[in-house]
């Protein structure tokens, strides 16, 4: 019979691969054009509200040309004017229409687009709108060999279903009016603020509970060497309940990571996303039912049945609380999933998201200090790689693409932490993948188990340095995502310096280092050697 804790190391050993696959902070990404005078504007997203015949219609996102003049940023500063059609629609010769002012809609293509915006103001139209040729957007820039750009008019490209969408009520002899403006995001949202506190948080809660569980293993390995035989010691440590990463595998965890995230982008399709849902709920129901049942064991009230066994075919013996639990963890993930399109579906990914990770990082662990070096290491060029470097194999970030999750038709993968921008007139979400937290998280754990068995104070100790040391990462991550002006960056490219510089350069200060990188926990004296050292009273 396979026991439940075999069945569980296993699940956890492969959930933690695929959190490795999201280790890099993600949001929305720019890519890099040339600039030049009359030709430097960032790159913005602009709101375009609609009204047909007088009445408000609906309201579509643009993206700003690197040429014109910038877009107003407040809503109440932008004028309603009426939009026509360009003759001929390419707008690449003089329109036959005379323009007083209104916008101009053209289509794409035969000519560049600063062609078309400067056609498009000589005769006297106020902007310039062009559809796509496809549903998504299009980065306009000037073209190589243009000197001295010099266009009066705002240009807006506006995705392709959007843009027929008003040809069609122009066509059907309707008044189509809109505005085009361009609200400005805040510097910092507070989403950003919570989504540290709870990267944070995860990690405080995950390492006191890894602390806690290998503080009680060393308490009764103690007793069985005092009380037990020697083989009956080497069975009860063998059956240990967590798996230890060795240096291979921690090199092999990454190198399957990448061929996972490769398959994920090759594969990237809505039925492959609704298998990642699948496996997420998995993984979710599990977390969630561990975590409950460790917090409710607390309780006197829950002792009993949390120690208390009933046989279960396959499974072995499982605890009454499990068996009671199980049931409400499996009803919230199928709720989740089947809701999970709604706007407050990210209360029940987080939640299930952090349970999962909790678990992962009680059930994970490092043994040493250099199986954690190994493994931060080729995380931190794993990151690197698949956010700025695969931008030259595929042309594109393929990270960024998977947890964007682009041609799939959903909002992205669920292994990630996700909180609604507030403050942003744009909204969406700030995220973090589950490797920015459970990788790092390993390290923090292990110094505080470390810190525990070696009993040290918490000044003297690692893990307040590596807890400060992983909050200021994260929190150098999102001013570097600021000041990239929405660029996608890999967190732990600031993260792992942090943490593992701070616990490399400790340990050696302190003359730790040796027993951190080979032993990972401090020297203890035999139970037997104490007994006999004990002085006779």
């Amino acid at each position: 019979m396979v026991s439940l804790e075999a069945i569980r190391s296993v699940a956890y050993v492969l959930l933690f691969g695929v959190s490795l696959v999201l280790a890099g902070d993600i949001v929305h990404h720019d890519d890099v054009a040339p600039t030049r005078p009359g030709c430097e504007n960032n790159f913005v997203l602009v709101k375009v509200p609609t009204w047909i015949d007088g009445v408000e219609n609906d309201e579509y996102v643009g993206v700003g040309a690197r040429f014109g003049p910038t877009l107003e940023s407040k809503e109440k500063h932008a004028t309603h004017t009426r939009v026509v059609m360009a003759d001929p629609p390419d707008c690449c010769s003089k329109p036959k229409n005379k323009l007083t002012s209104e916008i101009i809609l053209v289509h794409r293509g035969k000519c560049s687009f600063t062609t078309k915006a400067n056609i498009a103001d000589e005769a006297g139209a106020s902007a310039i709108i062009i559809i796509n040729n496809r549903t998504e957007l299009f980065k306009m820039v000037c073209e190589v060999n243009e000197t001295d750009v010099d266009i009066g008019i705002p240009a807006v490209m506006l995705p392709q279903d959007a843009g027929l969408n008003l040809e069609r009520h122009i066509q059907n002899k309707s008044i189509v009016a809109i505005q085009l403006y361009s609200p400005l995001r805040p510097l910092v949202d507070v989403a950003e603020v919570f989504l540290w506190l709870m990267a944070v948080g995860t990690i405080l809660c995950a390492s006191y509970w890894s602390a806690w569980t290998a503080r009680e293993a060393v308490i009764e390995q103690d007793k069985l060497l005092k009380d037990a035989s020697e083989e009956y010691v080497a069975e009860s440590v063998g059956s240990r309940g967590y798996v230890e990463i060795s240096t291979t595998a921690a090199i092999l965890f990454v190198v399957l990571a990448s061929c996972f995230l490769v398959m994920l982008y090759k594969l990237m399709s809505l039925w492959f996303v609704e298998v990642l849902v699948v496996l997420f709920c998995i993984g979710g129901i599990e977390g969630l039912q561990t975590c409950s049942v460790a917090l409710l064991s607390c309780f006197r009230w829950f002792r009993h049945p949390a120690q208390t066994y009933v046989k279960i075919p396959f499974f072995g013996a499982v605890p009454y609380l499990t068996l009671t639990i199980t049931p409400f963890c499996i009803v919230f993930a199928v709720v989740w999933a089947a809701k999970r399109h709604a706007p407050y579906a990210w209360i029940g990914q987080d939640i299930l998201g952090i349970a999962l990770i909790i678990t992962v990082l009680q059930i994970v662990r490092i043994p040493n200090l250099k199986v954690g070096t190994v493994l931060l290491s080729c995380a931190f060029l794993y990151d690197i790689l698949w956010v700025f470097v695969s931008k030259w194999w595929f042309h594109e970030s393929v990270m960024i693409v998977v947890a964007r999750g682009d041609k799939s038709g959903e909002d992205g993968i669920p292994m990630l932490l996700k909180l609604p921008r507030l403050f942003d007139p744009w909204g969406g979400y700030s995220i973090i993948g589950f490797g920015d937290i459970i990788l790092p998280g390993l390290l923090v754990a292990f110094s505080l188990r470390y810190d525990w068995l070696a009993k040290k104070n918490l000044r003297a100790g690692y893990f307040v340095w590596a807890m400060t040391a992983y909050g200021l990462g994260l929190l150098v991550t999102y001013v570097a995502l600021n000041l990239m002006d929405g660029h996608g960056q890999p967190a732990l490219l600031y993260i792992v310096p942090f943490t593992l510089g701070t616990f490399l350069s400790l340990g050696k200060k302190r003359g730790d280092l040796k027993i951190l990188w080979t032993r990972g926990e401090p020297e203890r004296p035999c139970p037997h050697i104490q007994e006999v050292n004990q002085p006779i009273s």
